[in-house]
């Protein structure tokens, strides 16, 4: 990250201006259109007419926005939550990421995002356990503790700035009103007081109700604070009782039962009664809205989760401000997502000035809700969410094991290629096994006696292939509701190894097993189509996958999150190098170099689109990855010359693609060009001390750090190793029994482009480790394709040596990649210099 964020804040200045002066000299028509000359309105299947973006700033037509901490979909049901139920059936749902600084987010945190419409947060509190609890406004009407909130801020590197909603409601001189201590801190203006007017919220509905009626006429913004739901084992703390002992960590994944010296624990109400209070009062607010301003749009979000376990919460929203509703309801959809039933907390904020007709800066990394309808009842819709919520909690537990599985799996295949197929190793395993006097155990010595090589490389061929197939595997079992099961982790599991095993056994069981390359094609093969189809149908296999991306954690929801890039990048490096292959063992080069070119862009532009991929750290991964190959498999030397200009064409694509994205109007813009934005902003040393600091994290705290220093040191050292002294040695080699004791000969004269492969690879990852804030989880995780892989063709090789059936090139007619034209002899040398 840091390396591609200094290019492009060096490259940026220079093609601006550029940029800038095409965008300007484009058509009028194809801008935007400000929200207040929006069409007029329609009607839609509800029969209610669709809003303008200036409907809701007439104070008769209010926007009402009622929010509340810890409420989720499994908590509503038609006799529980009888308003909440109601609402959902005939407006529009989602499920809400409030994922903020920290791992789970606190009330506080969740009001200060609608203040900020960013990610901010109150102090850690992680040592009482809990979080602060909110007070009302004082009587000078300023926010308690609201310089904490504003040295939070700061401290944090999220550049968010408390208080940016309530400056720009006085600025442009909208009437709004904060009802209740959470209203009041999303509504506070910088310096910490209420803009506009500011009510007590109480605790019973009918109060409530009446103090929200008796104050929301005149108002055209209206926030409502009904109270919190949380965990027993997680009550909110008073300022008050920051000084007492703090309270012991439970697990996060249960909510343990209290202690007997905890016995003011026991006096906390029920969740079911928490939630139907929370209703209550929601339906006493709407009650108001409806008899006071009933062309008022309501919005209901919760915004903080209830304890320590991170998890989506509840949005629902209905009124004219949404444009078209079907009569039964839709689901709620935001840019920032693009995942119809699922937004963030910082699309609120944008949300509220667009409906409110006000410009908001352009800064803000959320996007405006938006409608999608579904064809869903109301109680099919929070089914539904509920499922959604499910799935995202189910997956959490399982992804570690997995994980630790992979790891584990690819070591142990390394070890047994470099280590267990040692003739020393056999034998010393044959001697122990036969002091042992089971049948079993003679008939394993048996086995480690005889030397059978074409045995133990088809093993060692299959194995590898099946471990490198457990990547798109995992994607592929994210199709089966394996959430739903009574033991989810283990039937995700176990379907992923069947799935795994049933590729394997088509890529080393077909018609192409013959190839060297045969099996890897069909493995990378099948990794990029999967990858590329998801990706281009909305990522749908990728969320709440094993190496997916957890909703709640408010990271990737469209294009390539870094673990699918990775496994993208290396799969088409793959596919490209078995579809190059053939054409240079055929000496046709620069045709060779054509197709490694074409599959590159294609692979490029998926990744690096802002309307497919949007992965602003891929392109400038993949880009100088393809050259290298086209290069070496059109024969051309790398020089340091031609290493400048393949980081020169780097550079300006991978810059072109978030100027392009900067360009669109910001309502469209994805990450990309909110990128841009930010560095016109002076916000870069902010984002990459971020992306530094996450990526060390992840270099010394990651399991995954083991996965890629094993894949470098079996390709680099102990694999090349063995087998070269196997070639010099014959069967004095401790791997000479697998050679037959005759010349090996060389691996790049039958498969030439195998070695612009593993530099191609190495360039990519390389790039991709500094330009990612995942740092070495994304070469670790190409590793956990490519080496098993690269491992299949090493036994594939050797295999085809001892088959009459299999013809090979002689080393002598082929021109290895990357060498100049030169007689037999000074090729063999100069491979020999290589190797």
């Amino acid at each position: 990250m840091l390396a591609v964020a200094v290019v492009l804040g060096l490259f940026l200045p220079l093609v601006l201006p550029l940029f800038t002066a095409v965008a300007a000299a484009a058509p009028a028509s194809t801008t935007a259109a400000p929200a207040s000359t929006t069409a007029a309105p329609a009607s839609t299947a509800a029969g209610r007419p669709a809003a303008t973006a200036a409907d809701p700033a007439d104070p008769d037509a209010p926007l009402v926005v009622i929010g509340t901490t810890g409420l989720r979909w499994e908590d509503l049901s038609a006799l529980a939550t009888p308003n909440l139920w109601e609402l959902t059936g005939g407006g529009a749902a989602a499920n809400l990421v409030v994922r903020s600084v920290r791992s789970t987010t606190c009330p506080a945190d969740g009001w200060l995002a609608l203040s900020a419409g960013r990610r901010a947060a109150d102090v850690p509190m992680e040592d009482y356990g809990t979080c602060r609890r909110l007070q009302n406004v004082g009587e000078d009407g300023t926010v308690p503790a609201w310089q904490t909130y504003l040295d939070a801020a700061a401290n944090d590197a999220y550049d968010a700035t408390p208080g940016l909603l309530g400056d720009l409601l006085v600025s442009t001189g909208t009437p709004s009103l904060a009802v209740g201590p959470g209203a009041a801190v999303a509504l506070a203006t910088t310096d910490g007081t209420v803009a506009g007017d500011h009510a007590f919220a109480f605790a019973n509905p009918e109060r409530l109700g009446h103090q929200v009626a008796a104050n929301l006429p005149g108002h055209t913004l209206a926030v409502v604070d009904v109270g919190s739901v949380r965990d027993r084992n997680r009550p909110l703390v008073g300022a008050e009782s920051l000084a007492r002992e703090p309270m012991p960590e439970p697990d996060p994944s249960e909510t343990p039962s209290p202690s007997p010296g905890e016995a003011w624990l026991l006096r906390s109400p029920a969740r079911s009664q928490q939630v139907a209070g929370i209703d209550q009062r929601i339906g006493a607010v709407l009650t108001a809205v409806r008899e006071t301003t009933p062309d008022a749009t309501v919005l209901v979000v919760s915004l903080a989760d209830s304890g320590t376990r991170s998890m989506m919460q509840l949005a629902v929203a209905d009124g004219p401000a949404l444009g078209e509703v079907p009569a039964e309801g839709a689901l709620l959809d935001s840019r920032s997502t693009r995942q119809p039933g699922m937004v963030q907390s910082t699309d609120l904020t944008p949300t509220m000035l667009a409906w409110l007709g006000i410009d908001g800066p352009a800064g803000l990394v959320g996007a405006p809700l938006r409608v999608e309808p579904d064809g869903l009842s109301g109680a099919a819709r929070a089914a539904h969410l509920q499922d959604v919520s499910d799935h995202a909690v189910a997956v959490r537990p399982v992804k570690g094991p997995f994980h630790s599985a992979l790891v584990v799996v690819n070591l142990l295949l390394y070890a047994a290629v470099t280590v267990g197929l040692n003739r020393k190793n056999l034998d010393r395993a044959a001697d122990w096994l036969g002091r042992r006097e089971s049948h079993t155990a003679r008939r394993a010595v048996a086995a480690l006696r005889s030397r059978r090589p074409a045995t133990a490389l088809r093993a060692v061929r299959a194995v590898a292939v099946a471990v490198g197939a457990i990547p798109v595997a995992s994607y592929l079992a994210n199709m089966l509701p394996w959430w739903r099961a009574p033991s989810p982790g283990v039937v995700v599991l176990s379907a992923t190894a069947l799935i795994a095993a049933a590729i394997s056994a088509v890529a080393v069981l077909g018609p192409w097993r013959r190839s060297i390359l045969g099996p890897v094609a069909v493995v990378s093969g099948l990794t990029t189509v999967v990858l590329a189809v998801d990706v281009l149908t909305g990522a749908t296999l990728q969320l709440s996958s094993l190496m997916g991306v957890e909703p709640q954690v408010g990271g990737r929801f469209y294009g390539f999150n870094n673990s699918s890039f990775s496994l993208f990048a290396a799969a088409t490096i793959l596919v490209a190098t078995c579809v190059a292959d053939p054409l240079v063992r055929k000496g046709r080069g620069a045709l060779a170099a054509a197709v490694v070119g074409a599959i590159g862009l294609v692979a490029v532009v998926l990744d690096g689109a802002p309307t497919i991929g949007a992965d602003f750290g891929g392109p400038p991964a993949l880009v100088p990855g393809f050259l290298v190959l086209a290069l070496l498999a059109a024969g051309i030397r790398l020089t340091w010359q031609r290493i400048v200009v393949v980081l020169g064409v780097t550079g300006v694509l991978a810059a072109s693609f978030s100027v392009i994205d900067w360009l669109r109007p910001p309502s469209e813009r994805s990450h990309l060009g909110r990128f841009v934005e930010t560095v016109l902003d002076g916000g870069l040393w902010s984002v990459v001390g971020r992306k530094v600091a996450q990526n060390l994290t992840n270099l010394f705290g990651s399991t995954l750090t083991f996965l890629a220093i094993g894949g470098i040191v079996v390709v680099v050292v102990l694999l090349t190793r063995p087998l070269r002294n196997a070639a010099r040695r014959g069967q004095n080699d401790s791997y000479g029994w697998l050679v037959g004791g005759g010349a090996v000969g060389r691996i790049d004269a039958d498969v030439p482009m195998l070695r612009p492969a593993v530099l191609s690879l190495a360039v990519t990852f390389t790039i991709a480790f500094l330009a990612n804030d995942s740092g070495i989880v994304l070469p670790a995780i190409g590793i956990s394709l490519a080496v098993p892989l690269l491992v299949s063709v090493l036994a594939g090789w050797l295999l085809a040596r001892g088959e009459p059936a299999q013809t090979s090139v002689p080393p002598s007619s082929v021109r290895v990649p990357g060498e100049s034209d030169a007689s037999p002899a000074d090729v063999t040398e100069a491979s020999d210099q290589a190797r």
